[in-house]
């Protein structure tokens, strides 16, 4: 398998947990698929729209996001946010990645934690 073929699929295994986080994150403020879709790639987490979507309605079914619909626009538009449930579960995903960070940079650095 090409190096390059090796390097794509251990990115997308890393960025899979992370996109959860970063839409987590994102929708502290309210907003629709696409809006969040654009959101997240702009800052650094590209995602495509039919992973982001099943993403969305999973998070809802585990009652980390709640949903409404807005229909007061042309196009009616379901907004996501973080429930209290997913502000729980987000803050020990945080912590979690920070300790990650943590021992990450003591294996890079060879220093035992």
């Amino acid at each position: 398998m090409p190096t390059d073929e090796i390097l794509r699929i251990h990115l997308q295994e890393l960025r899979r947990g992370t996109v959860v986080v970063a839409s987590l994150v994102a929708l502290r403020r309210p907003d629709y698929g696409y809006a969040l879709l654009q959101h997240l790639t702009s800052n650094g987490f590209p995602v495509d729209a039919n992973t982001l979507y099943p993403l969305l309605r999973r998070l809802e079914e585990q009652g980390l996001l709640t949903s409404e619909w807005n229909t007061e626009e042309k196009r009616p538009r379901k907004f996501y946010r973080t429930s209290d449930e997913g502000e729980t579960v987000l803050t020990r995903l945080l912590a979690d990645m920070a300790d990650v960070q943590t021992s990450m940079t003591a294996l890079i650095e060879g220093v035992d934690r």
